[in-house]
């Protein structure tokens, strides 16, 4: 996700009030987006002004605003939060899948001399390039449907993100004009990401290439575009050639759960030396390497040691399942197996059984802050710290035992 947005910036967004239905309050309602719709010719307006004091064309600038029309969907979708808390298995196993393996072994081919050329020349090997685009766009097959410039100019015009989204509208602006695009043509996701790789206007701006050498960077329609610029972005990221992303381990019997996550960094020769293996047995040998043990599904699934490019996909999407699948999704294409650990069949956990969870550890005397159904790092730390008290595996994961042993009433497999 993501400065990108659904492909390079992700956010956590607050539920919105349900409809309204009787009469009086649906008149209030129609009143409402009357306001609303005349607020949006305004705040266009002015956004067009700025467009123009940016440098953009007064020609352009008003071919362009013209055709930008509100979309209420947008906010919609900007309000909304979904019901479910995302599991590891249900994520993982919905992206790295045969289909994505397959197709991205094919474009390996077809694109095998332009994908060479970029890991010689940004350090970032095919592999990574073609995961990355599967998991963004489908390999291009899904690129979004919604008018960017809408949608941008709906998020300028709501408060609640007006300065972000204002600069990435102008962006947009003066892409379009200084590459020659067509405004028909420039869709996306709801928040403005664009083209095969999904890059918001700053991140196109700043680090599209053109890579096919005919004058215009196109990341819709330019494969060869989209994959020099998202080879341009990991190496600016700090992409370290010749390493990998992390690989999957086992632990020892006696391994210390308190050695997880990212504050916890060590050596691969610190590692190694703590009996941790590689997936299949071996000793992970000497390095100076930093990197830190991931437990996406706790202790029953799978275990991953993340080395520093894991954070630098980290950086194009902040989080750790999306780079796992990154990861993976890469090793597989470059022809390793899949995984070695199983993935646990897990409950489907609502955001109402984590702001349970949440509360219940608070009365037991452990502080998560406020229970707002985000499983975040207070509330793993805070699930280690009760598994803790009560001599249970302290993998700081909601396991179906946690739950119950807090009194949160889970029913298995829904």
């Amino acid at each position: 996700m993501r400065h990108f947005l659904s492909g390079h910036f992700r956010l956590l967004f607050r539920t919105s009030v349900a409809g309204l239905v009787f009469g009086s309050l649906a008149i209030s309602q129609s009143a409402y987006s009357q306001t609303e719709s005349t607020d949006f010719v305004s705040c266009k307006a002015d956004l067009q002004q700025r467009a123009i004091e940016s440098g953009v064309s007064e020609s352009v600038a008003q071919q362009v605003f013209a055709k930008i029309a509100y979309q209420p969907r947008v906010i919609e979708l900007d309000r909304s939060q979904p019901e479910f808390v995302q599991t590891f298995p249900g994520y993982f196993s919905k992206r790295v899948n045969d289909w994505r393996i397959n197709k991205g072994r094919e474009l390996a081919a077809k694109h095998k001399a332009l994908l060479a050329k970029l890991a010689k020349q940004y350090g970032v090997p095919a592999h990574y390039l073609l995961a990355f685009w599967g998991l963004e766009t489908n390999f291009g097959g899904y690129k979004g449907t919604m008018p960017v410039l809408d949608s941008l100019a709906t998020l300028a015009c709501d408060p609640r993100r007006s300065t972000f989204f204002s600069k990435e509208l102008i962006t947009a602006v003066k892409l379009l004009e200084a590459q020659s695009l067509e405004q028909e043509r420039m869709v996306g996701s709801w928040a403005g990401a664009m083209g095969h790789t999904q890059f918001m206007p700053s991140a196109y701006a700043a680090y599209a290439v053109d890579g096919d050498n005919d004058g215009q960077i196109n990341l819709w329609d330019s494969e060869a575009d989209a994959l020099t610029s998202a080879a341009n972005f990991l190496a600016q990221l700090g992409w370290q050639p010749g390493f990998r992303w992390g690989r999957e381990v086992m632990l020892p019997n006696d391994f210390d759960y308190r050695l997880l996550g990212y504050s916890n960094r060590r050596t691969v020769t610190d590692w190694d030396a703590l009996g941790i293996t590689n997936a299949q047995g071996n000793a992970l040998g000497n390095s100076d390497l930093n990197s830190y043990l991931v437990m996406p599904a706790g202790h029953e699934g799978p275990t991953f040691l993340a080395y520093p490019n894991f954070r630098v996909i980290m950086r194009w999407n902040n989080s750790e399942f999306y780079a796992i699948a990154v990861g993976r999704l890469a090793d597989q294409i470059a022809g390793d197996g899949g995984l070695v650990a199983p993935l646990p069949d897990l409950p489907a956990y609502s955001r109402d059984h984590i702001i349970a969870l949440q509360r219940s550890l608070n009365e037991h005397g452990i502080n998560v802050g406020g229970a707002d159904g985000i499983l975040g790092p207070a509330t793993r730390e805070g699930i280690r710290q009760f598994q803790l008290s009560r001599d249970m595996v302290a993998d700081g994961f909601p396991s179906l035992s946690v739950m119950q042993a807090l009194g949160v009433t889970i029913t298995p497999n829904t």
